[in-house]
C-alpha cells in the first residue's frame, strides 16, 4: 500500500517537471552571441535568454473557430504581449539565410521611414538618441520606407555589423523574441537596454 503512495507522488512530480519544462521551451530559447555586431551591449560568448512569447501573434479568426460561441470583435493577429518596438533587442532569423539566426536592435517600426546621415539615424525625421552607442559611425543613407509587416533594425557597433542597411527591412515573421537576460558569463549577467 505505501509503495503505491510514493510511486504516485513520483509520477506527478515527473508530470508536473515535464509540463513546466515544455512550458519553458515554448517561452525561452538560448542564443549565444557569435560575433562583435552589438558591442558594446553584447559581446562575442554571452549566452542570452530570449522571450519568444512577449510577440506571440494569435489568429483570432482561427481561435473563433475552434472556441465555441466566442467571435472576435475584429478578425486578424493579436499580440499575445505586445508588438516589437524601437530600441528592442530582438533574435530573428537572417532574412538572406533563415537557417542562421542574428541579434539587433529594432530602430525603425512598422510605417516608419528611416534615413541616415554620417552616422545620425533618424527616424520620420527626427533624429533618433541613441544612449547604447559609444560610437556613431560614418555611413549614410538614403529615406527607406517601411511597410506595415517591416522592421529596421542595426547593431550597436555600427561599423561591425550587417544589418539593415545592408540588407534592407526585416520581416516581422523573422523575429523570433526579444532578448530579455545576459545570463553567461556571470560576470555579465543583467537586462540589456
Amino acid at each position: 500500500m505505501k509503495e503505491t503512495g510514493w510511486f504516485k507522488e513520483l509520477l506527478e512530480a515527473a508530470m508536473i517537471g515535464m509540463v513546466m519544462f515544455i512550458a519553458i521551451q515554448a517561452a525561452l530559447v538560448n542564443f549565444r552571441v557569435e560575433g562583435s555586431s552589438m558591442q558594446p551591449t553584447l559581446l562575442p560568448g554571452h549566452y542570452l535568454m530570449v522571450n519568444k512569447l512577449v510577440y506571440f501573434q494569435l489568429d483570432t479568426h482561427r481561435l473563433g473557430m475552434i472556441i465555441p460561441f466566442w467571435q472576435p470583435a475584429e478578425p486578424g493577429e493579436v499580440y499575445l504581449g505586445r508588438t516589437p518596438r524601437r530600441g528592442d533587442v530582438v533574435v530573428f532569423d537572417y532574412p538572406e539565410d533563415p537557417r542562421r539566426q542574428f541579434v539587433k536592435r529594432i530602430i525603425g517600426e512598422p510605417g516608419d521611414r528611416v534615413s541616415i546621415d554620417a552616422g545620425r539615424v533618424s527616424v520620420n525625421g527626427t533624429a533618433l538618441g541613441e544612449p547604447y552607442l559609444t560610437e556613431l559611425g560614418r555611413s549614410s543613407m538614403h529615406v527607406v520606407a517601411l511597410d506595415d509587416d517591416e522592421y529596421f533594425v542595426m547593431g550597436d557597433n555600427r561599423r561591425g555589423s550587417q544589418d539593415s542597411r545592408h540588407w534592407g527591412p526585416l520581416p516581422s515573421d523573422h523575429i523570433i523574441g526579444k532578448v530579455w537576460a545576459v545570463y553567461w558569463p556571470r560576470s555579465a549577467w543583467g537586462f540589456p537596454r
